[in-house]
């Protein structure tokens, strides 16, 4: 008998894909069905808008980087400029970090510091852009 298991795309099995971006982003990701709360209580998912504090921004990317229940983490790429630091710092393979464009601003692979440590394990010649 053929046992056909649903796993989310790219995702380590059993672990929720995170976002943390625009709403438009957001509501996307929502819409697709990546929206989850925990047994905590806690949604694997930050709207980030103008009033946001980036002090919650930091903090949200924190626990999402802490909990066991997380593989990835989609980060608009302009949001991850306000936590560049905690970006920089963080240098767990699990879960993932990935920069995304949002819907107003378009994707700078210059400023992807995750895009720039890969590049540097490949050969320039065999990378354009």
């Amino acid at each position: 008998m053929y046992h056909h298991h649903k796993q989310s795309l790219g995702a380590t099995p059993g672990k929720l894909i995170a976002v943390i971006g625009d709403e438009d982003t957001c509501v996307g990701f929502l819409l697709g069905g990546l929206g989850e709360i925990n047994k905590s209580r806690q949604p694997n998912f930050l709207v980030v808008n103008k009033n946001t504090n980036i002090t919650d921004i930091e903090e949200t990317f924190r626990l999402f980087t802490k909990r066991d229940d997380i593989g990835i983490i989609l980060i608009n790429q302009n949001v991850a400029d306000l936590i560049r630091n905690s970006i920089v710092t963080y240098h767990q393979n699990i879960p993932t970090v990935l920069e995304i464009p949002s819907k107003d601003l378009p994707y700078d692979h210059r400023k992807d510091f995750i895009f720039n440590s890969a590049k540097g394990m490949f050969n320039p010649d065999d990378i354009n852009f």
